[in-house]
């Protein structure tokens, strides 16, 4: 019988789960406040007078940079330590959060964001890699489903949140949904500090891949960036209507298209940074990514997966709330109660997801989140029309929600799963950047989509009513443009234009059933997308832990 003591318990150790809220929290608040920038945009455009190209680069300029750093502070975490680096991120997150909401003109806003970005972007995969270093065996699997399903429902819960304070707070309410970050981040902190162990690898490889870092940041940035733009400056010939412009420069208005070269770029970056860590690797050197990661099956079968099913699962929900209120005629926070019913569901299955982790295999959970989520989209495909209310799609949320909490959490452990804790950062990173991708993919496609489908129908519906020539184009782009928001001053239109403005309640019409047709073809798409990361799953499971028979 041996005489050998097992060491004590750290605080950290003995109060893990409690640690795992605050973990949760960080990633909450990163995730609330992409959500609701979303629904106070309105009132930010009308406080700082930001045009149509400002707008744009203050939505976009936190997604680019929070996209293009997430490999790049993954690795950085393994290195120096997970808990140090997330805590950092939501210091520099909650300081930029205060910069925007004291913003008064766009460039300050923009550098704001830019800044939120570089925190958010450690943030996330820092998370994701303490909570893999953090538990183990049955517990990791419920410390994962907690995890994502925290994901899912703050992506539902920001809008309500945003509708509030934009609604309840008068003209400076969209100011408030930054500044409210810092007594929460504070909170985060502190719970971090006293709940959270450390953890970090060093390494015995020389130097540090700065050249790596840079080649990673140009190929995500300008990735990124041709994915979510390329509707708005044009695929491949320039978009007349919205030219590229940043700080006084100014792409050509006829000619090849800023996007094309932005791909160009990342193709060419992407091949030189395979080529750059291969060689770094070879020599025994430190690399920002090491490849042999996609030689474990779970984790590459599980980044395909990933990547397929993210191109659906996100992207919904950017055409939903502006059904919700140009069609429907919610409010912001009417809107937002609505998209609990998805938050609902993710929380549902976050409990569900504990109690069936070590009794069902990770891919079976997967797979039957994913088909969760294929009924929800479909339902919701069925259930959206100008006459339909968003009573009929309530219930599809739910069921969605319910996908979302199975299958993000267990996916990311199938990932995750055989990754060594020494390359759990890296890991991280790479599977938080190719979901990443994968939504920002999503999106430029269903909005595409939506607006392609709504364009179409909304011209054939106004030839119909007999409105053609100037007031027929001036309608259908004002509704496109605006992303359904102009749908009410069509009788303005026409009556500009010497048409009879009467005739100006059957034109909404048109024009509500026409971005109602859109949702439903955007609906449509998603469901093809998520169709088809069903069936990628069917290639998941761990050999190393035998899961491979049983998925």
């Amino acid at each position: 019988m041996s005489n050998t003591a097992a060491a004590p318990l750290t605080r950290a150790q003995r109060f893990r789960w409690l640690g795992l809220i605050f973990i949760s929290m960080g990633i909450s608040l990163v995730i609330i406040d992409g959500t609701i920038v979303n629904t106070i945009f309105p009132k930010v455009i009308e406080a700082l007078k930001l045009d149509s190209t400002q707008v744009l680069w203050v939505q976009e300029s936190y997604v680019l940079v929070f996209t293009s750093l997430l490999l790049v502070w993954g690795s950085v975490a393994d290195r120096f330590g997970r808990k140090m680096l997330l805590i950092v991120g939501i210091v520099i997150f909650t300081a930029a959060s205060m910069w925007a909401g004291l913003s008064t003109d766009f460039s300050s806003m923009v550098l704001a964001r830019v800044i939120q970005g570089i925190g958010g972007s450690m943030v996330l995969p820092t998370t994701l890699s303490l909570v893999n270093a953090n538990f183990q065996g049955k517990e990791r699997g419920i410390a994962f489903a907690i995890w994502g399903s925290t994901i899912g429902g703050m992506v539902a819960l920001g809008p309500v949140l945003g509708g509030w304070l934009a609604t309840d707070f008068g003209t400076d309410g969209w100011r408030l949904a930054f500044n409210i970050n810092l007594p929460i981040g504070a909170i985060i902190i502190v719970g971090l500090l006293l709940f959270v162990a450390e953890s970090k690898v060093a390494s015995a490889l020389k130097g540090t891949d700065f050249v790596g870092a840079l080649l990673s940041v140009v190929m995500f940035l300008t990735l990124v960036f041709g994915l979510i733009q390329g509707r708005t400056y044009g695929w491949w010939l320039v978009n007349v209507d919205h030219p590229f412009s940043i700080f006084g420069f100014n792409w050509s208005k006829d000619g090849l298209s800023v996007i094309p070269i932005s791909l160009a770029i990342a193709l060419v970056s992407g091949f030189i940074f395979v080529q750059w860590e291969r060689a770094r690797a070879k020599t025994g050197k430190q690399v920002l990514l090491d490849l042999n990661l996609f030689k474990i099956a779970s984790f590459r079968n599980g980044s395909i997966a990933a990547l397929i099913i993210s191109l659906g699962e996100f992207g919904i929900l950017f055409a939903l709330p502006l059904w919700f209120q140009n069609v429907e005629h919610l409010s912001a926070i009417e809107s937002g109660l609505v998209l609990l019913w998805l938050a609902g569901g993710a929380f549902l299955a976050s409990g569900a997801g504990g109690a069936m982790s070590g009794k069902v295999a990770p891919a079976r959970a997967v797979q039957l989140g994913v088909m969760l989520e294929l009924a929800g989209v479909i339902g919701t495909a069925i259930a959206v029309g100008a006459d339909a209310g968003w009573g009929w799609v309530a219930p599809c949320l739910l069921l969605y929600g319910l996908g979302i909490g199975f299958a993000t959490a267990q996916l990311t452990g199938v990932i995750m799963v055989d990754v060594p804790i020494e390359l759990s950062g890296q890991g991280s990173g790479s599977q938080s950047t190719v979901r990443q991708i994968g939504s920002a993919l999503g999106v430029a496609v269903l909005g595409t989509v939506l607006f392609s489908a709504t364009q179409l129908s909304l011209d054939s519906r106004l030839d119909d009513l007999h409105i053609s020539g100037a007031a027929k184009t001036q309608i259908v782009n004002s509704v496109v443009d605006t992303s359904g928001g102009a749908i009410p001053g069509i009788p303005d239109i026409l009556k500009a234009n010497g048409l009879n403005p009467a005739d100006g309640q059957a034109a909404i019409t048109a024009a509500d059933d026409a971005f109602s047709e859109g949702a439903r073809w955007a609906a449509l798409a998603a469901a093809i997308f998520l169709a088809a990361g069903l069936a990628s799953t069917f290639n998941l499971g761990s050999r190393k832990h035998g899961e491979d028979a049983d998925a």
